[in-house]
């Protein structure tokens, strides 16, 4: 069995279902780029300090990029006798250069400070990775609502129609709910980017180490502060979650609406074949699969976001070992986002769009009674009194299976003298929409303009 890197006060070897409890390589393998990284500008720092020899740190980084290229190339065994990556690869850099030298490299750092910066590095990648991803989709939402800016579609509030709106605009609501997105996951980034190496497992170290210098070799704009906080901090981590589990928020609210839209009661859309699935019995059936198990996952990632804060709640400072945990939920919330904006993107360029149906279900459901009493409004009624005029109208309809636009003249007038013949405009589908000029309304004008700006915004030609 693999000597323990702590083993030297230890009169007993580990139990092996306390080992299985333990070890975290299972998991955390995935760091070792990061791991090998920040191993490399250590060792280069401690060369450039006199700490170590220049030969000596010449074989280490030469040893460390063997690895990193055996893991890559997948002839690297890990050990779970050996925990984590980290033991790992230093077990591994001691088999090719000698103990001597290898176990130079661990002066004056820790474990501790070792994941703490294995983790920045790899929410930094994550971040990076995430951005882009949203960006692609948003380009996808964008040429949905330009391609179909002429479509009309009801409005929902409590799920009963509400007013009309253009399709295209309702496109666009998730567009800015992806922006801010995507500005929480670059607020990440610059919460993340913050050197901890050389913060030991708590103290910090008394060798004269040049933190700055890894920190400029790893790409950080500044060192930590305060070792204590530093090995114990996770909060950069709680920001990472919390942004995955906004953004997969938004995602299922998005699958919610194509799962309802794409149901023969609404017909509003349909997903293309190649995102859908099919039933084991029954064959006519169409499954929208894919939205439905964002929905699912999104819960998932909102789950992970309870489980770090739960982990840290209770911890006192610095390290503890419960701090293992982190790793698992914020991989799999990494993944689980990445995969979702993947299979979103195309998804959402390949939808049919029914806007006939649309338009078809914006004539029922009295979708221009707002602008029926902003009519009464601006010949000089008050809105409330012109709300409950135009409420005693919609009964009348309702009673006798009408629409507003139904009705002659001298039926509103018995209701209000000041209807006009100009009454039918205003309650024109499309002059409703476009009474929406103010800023942020579903105007055609406005939300062309919208199109342009967010084209721009992405580098759209």
């Amino acid at each position: 069995m693999p000597k323990k890197q702590w083993g030297g006060r230890f009169r007993k070897e580990q139990d092996r279902l306390a080992l299985l409890y333990t070890e975290s390589v299972s998991f955390d393998w995935r760091l070792y780029p990061y791991d090998i990284a920040g191993s490399v500008a250590y060792a280069q720092m401690l060369a450039h300090c006199g700490i170590v020899k220049k030969t000596e740190s010449g074989k280490i980084i030469s040893a460390l990029l063997e690895i990193d290229k055996e893991i890559v190339e997948g002839r690297f065994t890990f050990e779970l006798e050996l925990e984590d990556i980290h033991t790992n690869i230093e077990a591994a850099l001691v088999k090719k250069i000698g103990a001597d030298v290898a176990g130079k490299l661990h002066t004056g750092r820790s474990r501790n400070d070792q994941v703490a910066l294995d983790m920045r590095m790899y929410i930094r990648d994550q971040t990076f990775s995430i951005i882009a991803l949203i960006d692609e989709f948003q380009k996808a939402l964008v040429k949905l609502a330009e391609d179909n800016s002429e479509v009309i579609m009801p409005g929902f509030t409590h799920m009963q129609h509400a007013q009309p709106v253009l399709f295209a605009h309702h496109m666009l609501a998730y567009y800015e709910m992806l922006t801010r997105d995507r500005n929480r996951f670059a607020d990440c980034y610059h919460t993340t980017n913050v050197m901890p190496l050389g913060s030991a497992a708590l103290a910090g170290t008394s060798f004269s180490i040049n933190r700055a210098m890894v920190a400029k070799e790893l790409d950080f704009d500044s060192v930590s502060r305060n070792s204590m906080d530093a090995v114990a901090d996770r909060d950069f981590l709680i920001v990472f979650l919390s942004a995955c589990a906004i953004l997969m928020t938004h995602i299922s609210r998005l699958s919610e609406e194509l799962i309802i839209w794409s149901s023969p009661e609404f017909r509003f859309i349909e997903i293309d074949d190649a995102f859908a699935t099919g039933s084991s019995i029954m064959p006519q059936k169409k499954n929208p699969d894919v939205a439905e198990l964002a929905r699912g996952k999104a819960a998932r990632v909102n789950g992970n976001l309870m489980i770090l804060l739960g982990l840290m709640k209770g911890l006192p400072l610095t390290y503890n070992r419960d701090m293992q945990e982190d790793k698992p939920c914020v991989f799999d919330s990494a993944d689980v986002v990445m995969n979702t904006l993947r299979v979103f993107a195309p998804m959402m360029t390949s939808l049919t769009v029914y806007g006939d149906r649309m338009e078809e279900m914006c004539r029922s459901g009295f979708l221009n009674a707002t602008d029926l009493a902003d009519y009464l409004v601006k010949k000089g009624m008050s809105f409330r009194e012109a709300h409950g005029v135009v409420g005693k109208i919609v009964t009348h309809c309702l009673e006798n299976i009408l629409a507003l636009e139904d009705l002659p003249l001298e039926t509103l007038r018995n209701f209000s003298p000041l209807f006009d013949q100009d009454v039918s405009g205003a309650l024109d589908l499309n002059n409703v929409v476009n009474s929406r000029r103010v800023v942020g309304g579903t105007a055609r004008a406005n939300v062309l303009r919208e199109i342009r700006r967010a084209k721009r915004e992405l580098g759209i030609q």
